[in-house]
């Protein structure tokens, strides 16, 4: 597959100011940049591990996602701004941008910075921490593309995001 340059510079990070937790991803796939919001491929366990983790029913429109990170003070986004990628395999990433994390970090309350798979914490660790000083924390890949954990072991690692630590 032929890789092409995604640029998500106007698919915005999902906050408000009173944000105090951020979930990053690599960056958007070609779903989620269809739908224009996070997590929108619903083979994705993402919003079925949130919801388990606050012991709430699915989030299924846009509007029901927005007002369940805004409620429990999650802000989301992505490291990346732009990269060259084949689909969305975040292996074949190249050319990384990122994100503008410290401005999002001087609108918001956030201090804890959780990093859903192995190359969104990669780019961030390496791009941005340079620029916040934060570290983050990894958590496994939601992907569909990540079968090797149960949707019982996701929702085991991501309790952290509830916990505090």
């Amino acid at each position: 597959m032929e890789k092409k340059r995604v640029d998500h510079s106007a698919f915005p990070a999902e906050y408000d100011a009173d944000a105090e937790i951020l979930i990053l991803g690599s960056i958007p796939s070609p779903i989620s940049r269809e739908e224009g919001f996070y997590y929108a491929n619903p083979r994705n366990r993402f919003w079925r591990v949130l919801s388990a983790v606050f012991e709430e029913p699915l989030p299924k429109t846009t509007e029901e996602r927005k007002d369940f990170v805004h409620r429990h003070h999650i802000a989301l986004w992505d490291a990346l701004s732009s990269c060259l990628i084949s689909g969305a395999s975040d292996s074949s990433i190249e050319d990384p941008v990122p994100t503008d994390i410290p401005e999002l970090l001087k609108r918001t309350k956030i201090r804890r910075i959780y990093c859903s798979g192995k190359a969104a914490q990669r780019f961030y660790e390496k791009l941005s921490y340079p620029r916040t000083g934060l570290h983050s924390r990894l958590l496994p890949s939601t992907s569909p593309a990540n079968c090797a954990l149960s949707l019982e072991r996701l929702i085991e690692e991501y309790r952290v995001i509830r916990e505090g630590s």
